[in-house]
């Protein structure tokens, strides 16, 4: 019910039947009690309904994710990295960094390569694209001259 109109017009209306009854109750001590009362326990009681709101809705994104890794070509050790501690997640990052470093080395060099050319990528660059793990598919659309642009990788097996 949090979040709604209804649930907003609620509480204006609440705010103004206590205002309203301020000269009823001769404004005391025990009318400002309520509203401040009332007030803080209804704060107290949306921090949990807030987290509970956030909660949910990570999981829900979580779960779509979870879902497109599972349907596309990536590899299906993403799902679940949420529960990995921090260090797993600072070592799978840095990879994943080394990865998008190569993946952009590859996509410079193409682009600085003659049209109809034979692909044929420097000993260094090989070598990194090795250390990274591109998968072989990849390897060999690169060489082939299938991939040229970085909207245009298929498979990066991370």
């Amino acid at each position: 019910m949090s979040g709604k109109p209804a649930t907003f017009v609620l509480a204006v209306a609440l705010v103004f039947v206590w205002a309203i009854s301020g000269p009823i109750f001769d404004y005391s001590e025990n009318w400002q009690l309520v509203i401040n009362t009332s007030t803080t326990i209804i704060t107290f009681l949306m921090v949990f309904v807030l987290q509970n709101s956030q909660n949910r809705d990570g999981k829900a994104l979580q779960a779509k994710l979870d879902e497109l890794i599972l349907s596309s070509q990536a590899q299906n050790k993403f799902v679940g990295i949420e529960k990995l501690d921090e260090a797993q997640l600072r070592e799978m990052s840095r990879t994943l960094a080394e990865k998008a470093e190569c993946v952009d080395d590859v996509a410079d060099d193409k682009a600085e390569a003659p049209r109809g050319g034979s692909g044929v990528f420097s000993p260094i660059l090989r070598h990194r694209l090795k250390f990274v793990g591109l998968s072989a598919l990849y390897r060999d659309q690169i060489v082939a001259g299938a991939v040229g642009r970085p909207d245009q990788f298929v498979d990066l097996d991370l």
